[in-house]
């Protein structure tokens, strides 16, 4: 099975997704750079241990790009792809780039909203955005910025219509609303 471009239907049944290796991942394609529309969020809820916070009792800094990798592999979870299809096909999304704002902190025991989503796509380069909340306040946010790549030679390669649209980086049917999932540790 075979999918070429972008007319890739968004919401493809489970079976096609699990089958990463030959659905998702066929090689280089032709795929022109997708408009986005809304994408699909994940919220996950976090209770912040004690080994995530500092001597001044707030969680360290460091510890949110943490927070922001497991929103990352939620997010592909709740798609029905997970890093563990994905390596199974030969890929791998190392970090580009990393940014953290910090607003406020979070402290030991705090209940933690990770919000997570596919913000841009373009070429081989994938930006995935987070939020850090507790009771609805923003604590923290910020992205990571991936390259997809062959995991055997880390070459750059464009990945397939099919994995962007899962993630929700290639624009939906008009009739197809938004998808905000809620993911519960």
């Amino acid at each position: 099975m075979r999918h070429t471009g972008p007319d890739v239907n968004p919401a493809l049944p489970k079976s096609v997704l699990a089958n990463l290796g030959r659905a998702l991942y066929t090689g280089p394609e032709p795929i022109k750079e997708p408009q986005m529309s809304e994408p699909k969020r994940i919220t996950l809820s976090y209770r912040v241990p004690y080994a995530d916070t500092d001597q001044m009792h707030v969680v360290y800094y460091a510890n949110y790009l943490t927070l922001f990798e497991r929103g990352r592999n939620e997010l592909m979870r709740a798609c029905g792809i997970t890093y563990r299809e994905l390596e199974a096909g030969g890929h791998a999304l190392p970090v580009l780039e990393a940014h953290v704002q910090y607003y406020a902190p979070a402290t030991y025991d705090d209940l933690l909203e990770i919000v997570a989503w596919c913000d841009s796509f373009k070429g081989v380069r994938l930006k995935i955005a987070c939020e850090v909340r507790r009771d609805g306040r923003l604590l923290a946010e910020g992205y990571t910025v991936h390259a997809h790549v062959d995991s055997q030679t880390l070459r750059p390669v464009r990945p397939a219509a099919a994995f962007l649209a899962a993630l929700g980086c290639l624009a939906a049917p008009v009739d197809t609303p938004p998808r905000t999932l809620r993911v519960e540790n």
